[in-house]
């Protein structure tokens, strides 16, 4: 580029200076990227245009030209494409008539959305869980478990807050809200995340610098789909992700053109560099799937670095590039993420059914569990829940069946769920005798003797030198027995041995509950009561195996957790219950770690049962052809009737859109490698930077359910069928661009609008509810 002149088909256009507004070169300071050069201008509908030279990369010219052959090029007479400056971004938008645009899309939003919403009382879909279970928890303060991170479950509970009402129903065991409940004001709160879909489908199309009448078309593509309609309509969490997921793309796109034709590290710069990172973070705070975002942000941040990297910019730069990213795009995500869940936990104070997944030290510390109201002290004649600190076995349990070789006395395993059989009670050494309802209450301590009798059958926990464990066989098997004084010789006798005190001071010699760490010696032998990972045979019910640690020194300080044990829960009559939330101290981030590990072990065990047929759902090699559409709803002749069908039009054309997409680009770059392109020079890496963020979202959202083995859902779909819905029109975009210099532009997009939209309305009774005999709908 010469100055002050533009070469245009082998000749020198004046250009003036108006229409360089800045430009930037290797001697600024590396501002702007560090290229070796960079002249940005602004065409003549104000889009910016760059012209750079990259280390590894083949010059980027994208300046449109009105009368040039390239397919990237922008062609027809007086043709706006676009009308706002993508250093700006959105403001740039606001500023323009494109604001025009998005009311009224936002307005054709609301009444597709909102048409004829509380139609139905019933409980349509998965409304009887998000809606009836889940929301009402946050408004009575209960605690839950499930699958999905809680943001988009707390904004469920925000929407039934505001329709007023308080959680004091029980929503869960009725098919049909009751009438008192405003089920259609919840339902219009939640419909308003779709219908923000649209315009930000607007919005993200023009930063992705397509033409107005596609961008309005890609927004007519997301407004004019059934399926995502119909799922926008419900008290659901697919209208929250879906939005999160569209507010990420469109932050990605602006962010993308404002570091690439504006100032970096610039007020707009940073903004939507956050807006990004915070949508991220509500994205995968809403469900998982937003975890595919991620992935997606972070392999076009990783190869936006690479370029700058290969553009040789000062290192203080660059490394600033660096960290601003990983403060933005990770740090402020995961901040986010992990707010959501502190929210969450401060929020469900009180004992609810999901509690027996997270550790006893959180339940202690919920209002109205049984954990938390006990008596702090133990005392002899109490009776124990004694849970290992390893993670996993659980609580020391014993039952009536059989070791099948050995002592063939009763099997003491550990059993992770609560149970009558895992109650033991504290007994003085043997030959001691003690009445423990009348005698003075005498406190456990570091050092003391004591038996375990198992409440259940009355056997006293018991090891001996005579019998090996039954799968760690250099260990000595655990029994329980029941003993006569004439044939006790020691077996049944084990040293308390305080490890930890985790509430009170280390000089504390008493055995506390919950906050007392401890080990169990055995008298006679010296081993330690240890459980492992080893899980039993049948025989044993599948159970963990406990054994004794042999230990000939009698001394070892073995701190291991296999050997360390707590008191869970004790009972005693004559002791007051305390507050146990006095003692037990809180940790947010073990307790954050601890319930995502629960939720994806709840995950993984959605698994479909292959030998049964299940007409909901559907696997994903059938949802971009749209072959199984789901039913929401029971399909009497009488009942008001959903149905999941997306608009076939859209999905078979957006799916081949996507699935030709890399074949499209491996043909162009042989061509370009062979030196036959049609393409100028800079246009295919200008195609390339503006629907990798379609095509890869599309993959990521979609791809990775063949590796899952949990069960899938038609609705599954819906995160990267937004992504493909603007895919298909960004080639539309290019095409008609291409094909008779963009002439027939503004025609293709009212045509192809108005052959969607009236497939919409062919299959619209599904979508706004069909209260006649399903058979007068036959065929569609």
């Amino acid at each position: 580029m010469e100055s002050g002149h533009l070469k245009q088909r082998g000749r020198h256009t004046p250009v003036s200076a108006e229409t360089l507004p800045y430009t930037t070169d290797s001697t600024s300071g590396g501002r702007n990227h560090g290229a070796k050069y960079s002249t940005h201008t602004l065409n003549a509908h104000g889009e910016g245009s760059s012209s750079k030279t990259y280390g590894a990369y083949p010059a980027v010219a994208s300046t449109v030209q009105r009368d040039s052959g390239g397919i990237g090029s922008s062609h027809g007479d007086n043709t706006d494409f676009s009308a706002i400056s993508l250093a700006d971004g959105i403001s740039g938008i606001l500023r323009s008539r494109d604001l025009v645009a998005v009311v009224v899309l936002t307005l054709f939003s609301l009444m597709t959305r909102l048409y004829r919403i509380g139609r139905s009382n019933k409980k349509l879909w998965d409304e009887s869980h998000f809606c009836s279970n889940f929301g009402p928890k946050y408004l009575n303060r209960t605690y839950y478990h499930d699958v999905h991170p809680p943001l988009a479950k707390m904004l469920v509970a925000l929407a039934q807050t505001l329709a007023g009402f308080n959680g004091s129903y029980d929503l869960k065991n009725a098919s049909k809200y009751p009438d008192h409940i405003d089920y259609t004001t919840m339902r219009v709160q939640i419909a308003m995340y779709g219908i923000a879909l649209v315009p930000l489908a607007y919005l993200t199309c023009l930063q992705l610098r397509m033409s107005r009448p596609m961008s309005i078309l890609a927004a007519s593509f997301v407004l004019l789909d059934n399926a995502i309609c119909v799922m926008s309509r419900l008290v659901l969490l697919d209208g929250q992700l879906l939005f999160f997921t569209a507010l990420t793309l469109l932050s990605a796109a602006t962010f993308k053109n404002v570091d690439k034709y504006g100032e970096p590290f610039s007020y707009r710069w940073w903004a939507w560099l956050m807006m990004t990172g915070f949508s991220l973070g509500c994205a995968m705070s809403s469900k998982w799937v937003g975890l595919f975002c991620v992935i997606l942000v972070g392999i076009v941040t990783v190869e936006d670095l690479f370029r700058k990297f290969c553009d040789r910019i000062p290192l203080e730069d660059y490394t600033m590039h660096w960290l601003t990213r990983i403060n933005g795009l990770i740090v402020l995500p995961l901040i986010v993420y992990m707010a959501c869940f502190w929210v969450h936990f401060k929020i469900l104070h009180r004992t609810g059914s999901g509690e027996h997944k997270m550790s006893a030290n959180f339940q202690a510390r919920l209002l109205g569990s049984k954990l938390n109201s006990q008596p702090y002290d133990i005392t002899y004649g109490a009776f124990v829940d004694m849970r290992s600190l390893y993670n996993g076995p659980g609580l020391l349990h014993s039952h009536i069946h059989l070791y099948p070789s050995m002592s063939r006395q009763q099997q003491v395993t550990c059993f992770p769920h609560r149970d009558t059989n895992n109650v033991w009670q504290l007994h003085k050494a043997r030959g001691i005798e003690a009445n423990y309802t009348l005698d003075k209450i005498e406190f456990v301590t570091h050092g003391d003797i004591v038996q375990l009798v198992h409440n259940k059958t009355g056997a006293v926990l018991r090891s001996s030198k005579q019998f090996l464990a039954p799968l760690t066989t250099n260990h000595f098997e655990v029994a329980a027995e029941n003993i006569t004084a004439s044939s006790d010789d020691g077996i049944s006798d084990w040293r308390v041995e305080v490890v930890k005190q985790r509430h009170s001071k280390s000089s504390d010699k008493r055995l506390h509950a919950m906050t007392t760490v401890f080990r169990l010696r055995h008298v006679s032998m010296g081993c330690l009561l240890r459980v492992g990972s080893r899980r039993l045979p049948k025989w044993g019910w599948g159970q963990s195996e406990v054994t004794c640690l042999p230990d000939t020194t009698h001394k070892k300080d073995v701190k291991s957790n296999d050997v360390l044990w707590y008191i869970e829960h004790n009972t005693n009559k004559r002791m007051l219950n305390d507050d146990l939330s006095k003692y037990v101290k809180g940790d947010f981030f073990v307790d954050m770690v601890q319930l995502n590990i629960e939720m994806g072990k709840t995950n993984s065990g959605l698994s479909p049962d292959r030998d049964k047929y299940n007409a909901l759902e559907s696997d994903p090699w059938s949802w971009p052809f749209l072959i199984y559409p789901m039913r929401m709803v029971g399909w009497g002749d009488k009942t008001i009737k959903y149905y999941e069908v997306g608009n076939p039009i859209l999905w078979w054309a957006s799916a081949i859109a996507c699935i030709v997409y890399p074949f499209r680009l491996l043909y162009w770059l042989a061509r370009q490698r062979r030196q036959c392109s049609d393409w100028r020079s800079g246009e295919l890496l200008e195609f390339w930077d503006n629907s990798k963020l379609l095509w890869g979202g599309w993959a990521l959202h979609y791809f990775p359910f063949f590796l899952m083995g949990r069960v899938t859902y038609i609705h599954h779909y819906l995160p990267a069928l937004y992504f493909a819905l603007l895919q298909l029109a960004f080639d539309l975009d290019l095409v008609f661009k291409h094909w008779r210099r963009g002439r027939y532009l503004h025609l293709a997009a009212w045509c192809i609008g108005a052959l969607v939209c009236l497939v919409f309305l062919y299959f619209s009774p599904f979508t706004y509810g069909w209260d006649r005999p399903a058979k007068e709908l036959a065929g569609r």
